[in-house]
């Protein structure tokens, strides 16, 4: 039997660019980030959670790495991680430090 993680997802509101860059082996640039992300609920995939009122519509600030243009799109959905998650659930909302 599988276990299901429960992620949130939201919508991407901003995104920060840092001065941080990484090159992979094949010579592609990566810049961190810092994306605000609009709390909109919880994946499919874990249809029986019910999102806290007091998340709904929160903005959280997660770090994700953009190479490509396609990767600093605004106004797109983004699922969180299981970790992201479970400290947004426990009221965390900087989540840059992690």
């Amino acid at each position: 039997m599988s276990r299901h993680f429960r992620k949130l997802q939201g919508i991407v509101r901003e995104i920060i660019k840092t001065n941080e860059i990484k090159e992979d082996k094949e010579g592609n640039k990566w810049r961190k980030c810092i994306f605000i992300v609009e709390i909109i609920g919880f994946s499919k995939r874990t249809p029986n959670e019910k999102l806290p009122e007091k998340l709904k519509g929160a903005k959280v600030k997660v770090i994700r790495w953009c190479c490509f243009d396609w990767h600093y799109k605004i106004g797109v959905r983004t699922t969180l991680t299981h970790e992201e998650t479970e400290a947004v659930l426990r009221g965390k909302l900087d989540l840059t430090h992690i």
